[in-house]
């Protein structure tokens, strides 16, 4: 076997790098954040344009000033909301906002003041009769400013005079502002010319389109944690047991990610820990509480006979978690670690706020989910996509791997975080063993 030159390695590491960064960070720009990796963009773009489409059935556009991967959408309910710099997610309110700023900055002059944009953003409301309160009230403009900060983020805006958050003055401060019009007709991915409406624009943004199951769960791999077989169709879970091996290699040289396959389902894991959003273990009340709680979650409830029906074992996707015992728990942990841990107080003083954070936590790691309707029944499927797997194969059985009704749901990755005791001889001239607490 002839081995790759020095060359061959360095060209597959920079395409690595390039199309780590891009997922990552779909919008890249000449002069941002990653202006350092955007020249490797550039001079792999032809390839990277090619392997996108082929592999994701995303659409590439490489410029002389920016870079815009056209991601596709999962679904309704599966993406991440955008941030204040508070931490506080973008309300329905913000994200209208957002839009309609965007709306305007497509024809906008190259530069404008700030009073200028916002006049303009409430004409374009009053022309789709969309409500929005008075921009002299505190919170109106606040929402505002976090909108057209998210656009200075992504380099739509710059702010050449004064800053945006001028408009949250009690005196209404002016800046002076300059438009890329170029980037603020990239920044939406979905066929708005195309959609009937917000609905239609998700689910059209979601279609595999003609690759149908391939591209679909190459999708749920590389932008979810884990992919659990009951949330694919037959299809689906047929493509995924016939391919998985060489899927895994074809992520390992594209992205450098290692594939995990397990009874329950699939995941993508980055040796680099660098292509998340999302920690945990993580930094921060929420996600200290939420490491504590899916901890004694597990070792509450993890049943007892699961594993592959392939060895005798029971499918267990998720278990039921009753009702009370999270508040239980929190109320145990916020007891035993809020003062010593120094958490926010705002969380200690209202516990709802922190159960709701930390619950919206763990079903983004997918560690914990609503129960409801899953797409191996059928639910949220394109019309007419292929829900069956071809005649004469057999795919593992999911029905009841995970309990319907109302409530919540501890999923199968939860185990990753359950506690155990591990036994370490002593260093000391002394005999014995220290006793520590570990999670896997």
């Amino acid at each position: 076997m002839t081995l790759p030159s020095a060359h061959d390695v360095a060209l597959a590491a920079e395409r690595r790098s390039a199309a780590r960064l891009l997922l990552a960070y779909p919008l890249v720009t000449s002069v941002g954040p990653h202006s350092d990796l955007f020249p490797l963009v550039r001079r792999h773009s032809d390839w990277l344009s090619k392997r996108f489409q082929q592999v994701l059935g995303y659409r590439l556009l490489v410029d002389s000033s920016y870079a815009r991967l056209f991601k596709a959408g999962l679904g309704a309910g599966a993406g991440h909301r955008l941030e204040r710099s508070s931490g506080t997610p973008f309300s329905p309110h913000t994200y209208a906002c957002l839009a309609l700023a965007l709306s305007v900055l497509v024809t906008a002059p190259e530069q404008l003041l700030l009073s200028q944009l916002v006049a303009e953003i409430r004409a374009a409301a009053a022309d789709a009769e969309i409500e929005l309160e008075e921009t002299g009230r505190a919170g109106e403009k606040r929402t505002l400013v976090a909108a057209l900060r998210q656009l200075v983020e992504w380099g739509v805006l710059i702010e050449t005079e004064g800053q945006v958050a001028a408009l949250a003055q009690s005196a209404g401060g002016e800046a002076l502002i300059t438009v890329d019009r170029e980037l603020a007709r990239v920044v939406v991915a979905g066929p708005l010319a195309q959609a009937r409406d917000g609905a239609d624009l998700v689910r059209r943004a979601a279609d595999p389109g003609f690759s149908g199951p391939r591209t679909y769960v190459r999708r749920m791999l590389v932008e979810t944690p884990v992919v659990y077989l009951d949330e694919l169709t037959a299809a689906e879970r047929d493509w995924l047991r016939t391919r998985q091996r060489r899927e895994a290699q074809a992520f390992s040289e594209l992205l450098g990610l290692e594939m995990e396959i397990r009874a329950e389902g699939v995941a993508l894991v980055d040796p680099e820990d660098e292509l998340t959003d999302l920690h945990l273990p993580g930094t921060g009340t929420v996600a200290q509480a939420a490491l504590l709680l899916v901890e004694r979650l597990v070792e509450r409830l993890r049943p007892q006979e699961s594993g592959h029906l392939a060895t005798g074992g029971t499918l267990v996707i998720g278990v039921s978690v009753p009702d009370g015992v999270v508040d239980e728990l929190l109320a145990a942990l916020v007891a035993e670690y809020g003062q010593r841990s120094n958490w926010q107080r705002g969380y200690l003083e209202d516990i709802p706020a922190l159960r709701e954070a930390v619950l919206e936590l763990l079903a983004h790691m997918r560690l914990m989910a609503r129960t409801g309707q899953l797409r191996a029944e059928g639910y949220g499927l394109s019309e007419g996509y292929a829900d069956e797997a071809p005649e004469g194969r057999t795919v593992t059985d999911v029905r009841g791997a995970r309990p319907g009704g109302g409530g919540w749901v501890l999923l199968a990755a939860a185990a990753r975080y359950a506690t155990h005791v591990t036994m370490r001889p002593t260093t000391g001239a002394g005999k014995g063993a220290d006793v520590q607490e570990e999670s896997l």
